[in-house]
């Protein structure tokens, strides 16, 4: 019985892995609502994103966006959410900055536009931060590809002593695309 249960347990790990996502229509994003320690935050996509399957559990929902024409490749955006919160904001605006490095050698936090509002009662960090993104397979992998030319508009959202953080990272011309839709997101984030 328990070579059974480890074989069908193996078998769902092995089929959850794939490397293809499950993606919903741009006109099936409706509004989303995320559990978590008794209460609920939420959030609606904005039209012409579509939905995948979050690759890890610490995703609470990833979105591809379309490419803009001339660019290479579609931009991505997830919502993460870390129990315990995975350090304050200053920590995680940190570990953004080491994910960019700028042309011209600056430290990536002279280039940042960082900024703090509260939307629908929640306080929230916004970062937009241009220059070579350091794309790494799994976090903290040594494998890194450099891809110039990118773009990562960022947010942490503080919810009563949790924070869930959304990054949107892709071409620059593709984040510029969807940069407004992007605000119309951060701006639907409610508990």
């Amino acid at each position: 019985m328990k070579k059974i249960l480890l074989l069908l347990t193996m078998s769902m790990f092995v089929l959850g892995c794939g490397e293809k996502s499950e993606e919903t229509t741009p006109e099936n994003n409706a509004q989303q609502t995320q559990e978590k320690d008794g209460g609920a935050i939420s959030w609606q996509a904005p039209d012409g994103w579509i939905e995948e399957t979050p690759k890890s559990g610490f995703r609470k929902a990833q979105y591809r966006l379309p490419k803009a024409e001339g660019d290479l490749e579609d931009a991505s955006c997830v919502v993460f959410f870390f129990p315990g919160g995975a350090g304050g904001v200053q920590a995680n605006i940190q570990r953004w900055y080491g994910q960019f490095v700028q042309p011209d050698g600056r430290p990536s936090s002279e280039v940042a536009t960082v900024t703090t509002k509260t939307v629908n009662g929640l306080k929230q960090t916004r970062i937009d931060l241009p220059g070579t993104f350091l794309s790494r397979p799994t976090p903290g992998s040594p494998q890194v590809t450099e891809k110039s030319n990118f773009r990562m508009l960022a947010a942490i959202v503080e919810t009563g002593g949790e924070s869930w953080f959304v990054k949107l990272v892709g071409p620059q011309k593709t984040v510029a695309k969807w940069k407004e839709s992007f605000y119309d997101f951060m701006n639907s984030f409610e508990e």
